[in-house]
């Protein structure tokens, strides 16, 4: 997990030499603007295309789980899991559903413009050519969203999945997975077109014991279609067109306990690699969400939320002017528009008659202004940035009605709007010797979704109520470590970090079964955080760990949370995974993973324990670009709490062999 700074140094070289013999040649990349040189002096990792397409599970969370620190709200993955809970975080800065880390694909922020949840099935990982998170908080382009740091997800190029690759496996409860792809070279560029299909009856959720006739497997049922073009239309000027399409249905719990989201993005980006670098991104999403709850206890339905509709628009320029190789300057403006709306029926649980019509909605913008620089001075890069952010809370409503439409409650909220700041600024030396002391200071904004702001939810038998008062969260942190690198195949980090979310939003206990979204006083997470990468030849060797004590504290009303650990919070987390190729497209892996204890709620009083598991995969090459592949899940079958409830659960994923073939990987 490293920096490739001269990944593409061959490819240069190439080009320069032919243009002095022929005249101008255009390399096309598909990528933006490179990394500043300042990236270093916070806590970064890189996960290269070889750990992501060769995962127990192939799933983009359990990749991202290779990074210690990373989390959803619950342990459990995008097959049976309730979408609205794979919200995405870093450092143990959780305590709710929604995003608080920034994750992109292709410069586009991934998360859900109702929910902030991201639809990690939509997105899959032989898609990818790396993946680079980066801890502590954001201030550059979209670094509203980047409070707990951003995860950036980059899409693999022609020459890297060459012109067919695909896949088809089946596991041992019967679940496939299909996917292809094409990337043939178009013009002077490229394009990509790639599907994936996952299908499966899934497992029981529920142990064994708290299981009745109505007790359903994890069924799940999702698709994704992609397709990029990748043109120069100038020297030095490169168009990107991106297009995204998903469904993802699952079932959970109960026989009729059905949910489902769909989406479809577009994105058109232009890349200028001249004098004056520039960096122009738009693009636009929609989204639905469906969700039926079952009662637990009558096993009937008690709510319908049948349709959920959102949309998203936004954009970037960002510009980097020449001003010499001691000097990378950019600066530019962001905006993020989100809009949703919630319908949702409310049934008898006894009479199985509607009993309430509810509805839902509203609009966030966030307008950003951006100013970043490096500075290189010998062996010390100094970097600092600024942001502006001119948000704006509009059109928040809540109305419910009975079954014959007389109107029960109806309240529209105030619309709010102010300005924001956030900096971040670090330094990195480089001692010699391979060593590299790295210092920074950041802080960052969260606007609170629509969802937290206006959508109340069950999960039977709690109920959480939402909250139109709520304010936006900022962190403020500071972290320091040291890297080592004596050789390309030695990389150790340490990295120390003190990090405090003010505002936090989080679901308050205020009576038996109920609960509210609201701000408390602060989360405030320190820990320690290790990597290493090492590569012996044949054998390679990647882990990380992280250690948190992370508490909330407050005040006011929620004081009695004082010292509490966030809900769903551990803090021990760790992966290691050693991989051994012994030739060419023969590739063997063994991943552990280990999280740490957990409480479901703010009141630590149902302990989610503390789980081990291994994964396995293996390819062997059988002619040509085939590969026979096979995958296993959670080897030795842990038991994995993902919720409990006053000692009602859910588990995560068992045991799970998976066999199939490989063509082009």
């Amino acid at each position: 997990m490293r920096l490739r700074y001269l990944a593409f140094m061959p490819l240069i070289l190439s080009a320069s030499a032919a243009q002095a013999a022929d005249g101008p040649v255009i390399v096309v990349t598909g990528k933006g603007l490179d990394s500043t040189p300042a990236t270093p002096a916070y806590s970064t990792i890189e996960i290269e295309r070889e750990q992501i397409v060769n995962s127990g599970s192939d799933r983009l969370e359990d990749v991202l789980s290779n990074i210690a620190g990373f989390q959803q709200f619950r342990r459990s993955d995008s097959r049976s899991s309730n979408p609205t809970a794979q919200g995405a975080t870093l450092r143990a800065l959780g305590g709710n559903a929604t995003s608080r880390a920034l994750m992109l694909l292709d410069g586009v922020p991934l998360s859900d413009p109702f929910f902030g949840y991201i639809p990690f099935s939509a997105v899959a990982p032989e898609r990818l050519g790396s993946i680079r998170v980066t801890r502590g908080g954001g201030s550059g382009p979209f670094g509203a969203g980047a409070l707990a740091g951003t995860i950036e997800l980059e899409s693999a190029d022609a020459d890297t999945l060459g012109l067919l690759s695909g896949q088809a496996l089946v596991n041992d409860r019967g679940g496939t997975e299909l996917s292809g792809t094409l990337a043939p070279e178009v013009g002077d560029g490229f394009a990509v077109v790639s599907g994936r299909w996952d299908r499966g009856k899934g497992f029981y959720t529920t142990p064994q014991d708290q299981r009745v006739d109505a007790t359903s497997r994890a069924r799940y049922d999702s698709w994704s279609a992609s397709a990029r073009l990748v043109q120069p239309v100038a020297e030095n000027l490169e168009l990107q067109l991106r297009g995204l399409a998903f469904e993802d249905n699952r079932t959970l719990r109960f026989d009729g306990a059905d949910n489902g989201i769909e989406g479809q993005d577009v994105s058109v980006r232009m890349v200028s690699r001249g004098a004056w670098q520039v960096d122009a991104l738009a693009y636009a999403q929609w989204r639905n969400f469906n969700n039926t709850v079952i009662s637990s206890s009558r096993f009937t339905r008690v709510l319908d939320q049948k349709d959920t509709p959102a949309s998203g628009q936004g954009g970037k320029l960002e510009i980097r002017p020449p001003l010499g190789d001691d000097h990378v300057l950019r600066f530019g403006v962001d905006f993020r528009r989100s809009e949703g709306d919630l319908f949702e029926d409310a049934y008898s649980a006894f009479s199985g008659a509607r009993t309430e019509q509810r509805f839902a909605g509203g609009v966030n913008t966030d307008l950003g202004l951006f100013l970043e620089d490096d500075w290189t001075v010998g062996p010390l890069v100094l970097t600092g940035g600024v942001r502006a952010d001119r948000y704006r809370i509009a059109d928040g409503y809540y109305r419910a009605q009975d079954d014959a439409g007389n109107l029960l409650e109806e309240s529209f909220y105030a619309d709010r709007a102010d300005w924001a700041f956030s900096y971040r600024g670090g330094a990195v030396f480089n001692a010699g010797e391979g060593v590299r002391l790295r210092a920074a200071a950041y802080s960052g904004l969260r606007l609170p979704t629509l969802n937290e702001l206006y959508r109340p939810f069950v999960v039977f038998p709690v109920t959480t109520m939402a909250n139109a008062g709520l304010e936006n969260e900022r962190l403020e942190g500071f972290e320091a470590g040291i890297d080592w690198r004596p050789d390309d195949n030695i990389s150790l980090a340490l990295t120390a970090f003190d990090n405090k979310v003010k505002n936090a939003i989080t679901n308050v206990t205020i009576d038996t079964n109920l609960r509210q979204r609201r701000n408390i006083g602060a989360i405030d997470a320190q820990g320690v955080e290790l990597a290493s990468q090492l590569r012996f030849g044949q054998v390679s060797f990647d882990g990380t760990l992280a250690y948190t004590d992370a508490t909330m504290s407050d005040d006011g009303a929620a004081a009695a949370l004082d010292g509490f650990r966030p809900s769903q919070t551990p803090k021990w987390s760790a992966s290691a995974t050693l991989g051994w190729q012994p030739q060419d497209g023969m590739k063997f892996a063994a991943t552990l993973r280990h999280v740490g204890k957990q409480y479901e709620d703010d009141q630590e009083t149902d302990v989610l324990p503390a789980a081990t598991t291994v994964d396995l995969f293996a390819q062997l090459p059988v002619a040509g670009k085939w590969s026979v592949v096979g995958r296993v899940e959670n080897l030795f079958d842990e038991t994995i709490i993902t919720r409990n409830q006053g000692g009602s659960m859910d588990i995560g994923t068992p045991l799970t062999v998976w066999g199939g073939i490989r063509y082009g990987f």
